[in-house]
């Protein structure tokens, strides 16, 4: 029995009472039709309790679910033993952190919308080590250089073999913000346009001239899976961090990205103002 199970064995297990509860089965009739108890089956669903490909099958058949894409997506997870370079800061970050970063170890692709500072995995040592002096919650420094390094260690999705494609919409404020001085500003923004650059990554910028957009004011990170039902949407909000994945809030924030998109600059005209704010710096 698992005491602290993982974001990825968590999100498993809801998908789990997911299909349980679109088939109209109480989890004791679930552990009926499974042969085991019904305290099994909260144990499969709240992520305490490994579960196998083939009893995720079996659950799938016995909930007449006929996503087979899905259904197979599902027993990659049960398989996937990965306790990544993040669990080494188990002890020392919030479990939320260590939860995104294997989200985006497994994510398919991401998408991020920020408005007042330069996006986590676009972000220099210098910019982000000014970011977290700046938190609301004073940070100790070494608690500063845990996240630090956290942080720069999440930004290895972009660089590995098999790069994770990247999509960033950032408003014209904070390619502005002089974060950490000129000197910092300055060398962050020559750091995004040698980023975009890059194949796998995309940016577009809002300017102040296109006024009130959807979603303004709000950070969003849309974490794609490998199906849309396994997509994650990450929140940072003053009062802490939040998972969404509820089939609602998932459309209603890939509708919302793609109207920020064509409020966006191209990613050619994006370019052209990064290099024009850096001049002006």
């Amino acid at each position: 029995m698992r005491s602290n199970p993982t974001g990825r064995q968590l999100r498993l297990g809801v998908e789990l009472r997911k299909l349980r509860e679109r088939a109209g089965l109480t989890s004791t009739e679930a552990g009926q039709l499974l042969g085991v108890k019904q305290n099994q089956v909260s144990n499969m669903e709240s992520g305490r309790m490994g579960v196998s490909p083939e009893r995720v099958r079996m659950l799938a058949c016995h909930y007449d679910c006929p996503d087979k894409v899905l259904i197979e997506a599902l027993t990659r997870m049960t398989s996937d033993r990965t306790r990544g370079w993040w669990e080494e800061y188990r002890e020392l970050l919030p479990g939320a952190l260590l939860d995104l970063a294997e989200l985006e170890h497994h994510a398919e692709s991401l998408r991020d919308s920020i408005t007042a500072r330069i996006p986590g995995l676009l972000q220099t040592h210098d910019y982000a080590r000014e970011i977290f002096r700046q938190a609301v919650t004073e940070l100790s420094p070494p608690d500063i250089e845990h996240r630090l390094s956290f942080r720069i260690k999440r930004q290895t999705v972009l660089y590995r073999r098999s790069p994770t494609p990247y999509e960033a919409v950032i408003h014209e404020a904070a390619l502005r913000m002089k974060v950490g001085g000129s000197a910092v500003a300055r060398q962050q923004l020559q750091h995004l346009l040698a980023m975009s650059d890059r194949d796998d990554i995309t940016l577009r910028a809002i300017t102040f001239d296109a006024g009130a957009y959807p979603g303004s004011g709000q950070s969003i990170y849309y974490v794609h899976g490998p199906v849309a039902p396994l997509d994650t949407v990450y929140l940072d909000q003053s009062h802490g961090l939040v998972f969404l994945d509820a089939e609602a809030q998932l459309h209603k924030y890939r509708t919302l990205f793609e109207r920020l998109e064509a409020v966006a600059l191209s990613p050619d005209k994006t370019r052209d103002l990064i290099h024009s704010v850096a001049q002006e710096l």
